[in-house]
């Protein structure tokens, strides 16, 4: 049986806060950039029925204990109302390039776990 709660050492958790800060702070307003503005225009009305959309899809997911992305959540909400003023609203050069970084993000990773593990685990034995 796995344990209800998992021990996490606190500078490893200090260590994660450390990367996504960094991540914000040299790539962020590119994401940031690309969601508000680049999918399609966003008005003060719209851009709150995508963020409620995205807020209210997290914690249902939440809630049911799935984990989710709120960036892929946020996209979601950014395109459904893109799509309420029709395809033609959208850039879709843009969301292209969003789908096929998700598409390779999933082998990617797995190969980059691949090659660490082995990398490590030859550096440090057993």
């Amino acid at each position: 049986m796995v344990a209800s709660e998992a021990i996490m050492p606190k500078w490893l958790l200090l260590l994660g806060g450390v990367g996504i800060v960094i991540g914000l702070a040299t790539y962020g307003y590119r994401v940031i950039r690309t969601i508000g503005s680049n999918i399609t225009e966003l008005t003060p009305s719209s851009g709150f029925a995508a963020v409620l959309a995205a807020a209210a899809t997290v914690v249902i997911a939440s809630g049911a204990s799935l984990p989710i992305s709120t960036t892929h959540t946020l996209v979601g909400g950014v395109l459904g109302v893109g799509l309420a003023h029709g395809v033609a609203a959208l850039n879709l050069r843009v969301i292209g390039t969003i789908f096929t970084s998700w598409v390779v993000t999933l082998p990617a990773g797995a190969a980059l776990s691949i090659t660490f593990f082995y990398l490590l685990k030859g550096i440090f034995g057993a």
